[in-house]
Order: C-alpha cells, then sequence, then structure tokens
C-alpha cells in the first residue's frame, strides 16, 4: 500500500501524468474526518470498502464470480 500525505485542496494523479485515469483530491478536514473527492471515468467503479464488502458477499451468496483485489 502506498500511503500520501496531503494537504486540503491537494491532490494525488493516477496512472501516466500526461494522460491520467483520475485523481482523488483531499476535499476537506473537519476534526477526524477527511472528506475525499475522486475525479474518474464513470465505466470505472469506486466502492468505499464496507459497500464493497456489501456486494462481494451478495456475489459469493448468488455463486456469481467475486472480484479478487489485486
Amino acid at each position: 500500500m502506498l500511503v500520501f500525505t496531503r494537504k486540503e485542496g491537494e491532490e494525488v494523479i493516477i496512472g501516466d501524468p500526461k494522460n491520467p485515469i483520475g485523481r482523488v483530491q483531499v476535499a476537506g478536514v473537519k476534526g477526524e474526518k477527511v472528506r475525499i473527492a475522486f475525479d474518474f471515468p464513470r465505466n470505472i467503479e469506486i466502492h468505499r470498502k464496507e459497500i464493497a464488502d456489501a456486494i462481494n458477499n451478495d456475489r459469493r451468496n448468488q455463486d456469481l464470480p467475486v472480484a479478487q483485489p489485486n
């Protein structure tokens, strides 16, 4: 896992900087909560961990292929 330190408003570019796949921005910090903005094409799914786990559990219960982490 790669860990960055960023301040509010700063971004991380995903992919080739000349043609990035997307970007992640620290949208705001309020106390212990951090707001994160994702700017990716609509065909790329983005889920919170607990939602991704629920989707995978539903797929397991339906005997559908489960996405494997990289």
